[in-house]
């Protein structure tokens, strides 16, 4: 057997060991999955006339907020989701169970692959899930065509494959559950001082260049340019930027560390 059908088979076998996990003890995920739902739901019943009016400069329209805040919480929803990854990763550093895969004939890069693969996959349908509420609670897309759709999707699933493999390398270094999920809390806070809820005009002017030149939010911006039709200018590249920069430092990272603890 070749060097890449080992690895295919044994990634493939460790994508499934994942998802069945994820299906046996869903309550990790489905807290991680309640924390955007229950803030879209917040934000835009609770303060959404409000906000509308103080972003529009007009008076309150609750549909034009849900607009705005629905692209930033779809991507916040993936911060969420791969918190939970971090967790897993250090549990399966933790318990011994890596230490035991090591001493079998598998390719050694499969454990994380089947991780990083698995988050991503329950991160896109995380995204659904929270997608399917903003269109119950009025969200839509009424000018976005097949192709920007499409690059939509894109964009999303390579944010979940990037914020993803950084949660690995978190995992991987942290020694216990707890001590992971919290190494992973950037990835929840970060959304918070992004575009998400205002726009970066309405910051202080002190605190714009933070948020502005931070992965989420021109990734936001470009995915709500995508769907709404607003401007995207300079934020597509950088979004890019971002995605490509965090895919390789997470994996070189992950690898690293893996390859350490193996000695």
């Amino acid at each position: 057997m070749s060097s890449l059908t080992l690895a295919v088979r044994n990634s493939s076998t460790m994508l499934r060991r994942n998802l069945l996990h994820a299906r046996r003890y869903p309550s990790l995920t489905l807290n991680l999955l309640l924390t955007p739902i229950m803030l879209l739901l917040l934000f835009v019943y609770i303060f959404g006339d409000t906000m509308s009016a103080g972003i529009g400069g007009g008076g309150a329209d609750r549909s034009a907020y849900v607009a705005f805040i629905v692209p930033g919480l779809v991507l916040m929803t993936i911060g969420s989701t791969t918190v939970g990854t971090a967790v897993s990763v250090s549990n399966d550093m933790s318990e011994g169970i890596v230490a035991r895969f090591r001493t079998m004939p598998i390719h050694r890069g499969s454990v994380i692959t089947g991780h990083v693969i698995g988050s991503v996959l329950q991160s896109v349908i995380s995204v659904v899930l929270v997608g399917a509420v903003a269109v119950a609670i009025g969200f839509r897309s009424t000018d976005a065509t097949v192709l920007e759709w499409l690059a939509a999707f894109a964009l999303v699933a390579l944010f979940a494959t990037a914020l993803t493999w950084i949660a690995v390398g978190m995992g991987l270094i942290s020694p216990n559950a707890e001590a992971a999920s919290n190494n992973a809390l950037p990835l929840i806070f970060l959304p918070l001082i992004s575009s998400t809820f205002v726009p970066i005009d309405a910051m202080p002017g002190w605190f714009q260049p933070i948020a502005e030149y931070q992965p989420f939010t021109p990734a936001i911006e470009t995915l709500r340019g995508l769907l709404l039709g607003t401007e995207i200018g300079h934020n597509g590249w950088l979004a890019l930027g971002w995605c490509v920069a965090l895919c390789a430092l997470g994996y070189f990272w992950s690898k690293s560390v893996f390859n350490r603890d193996s000695k």
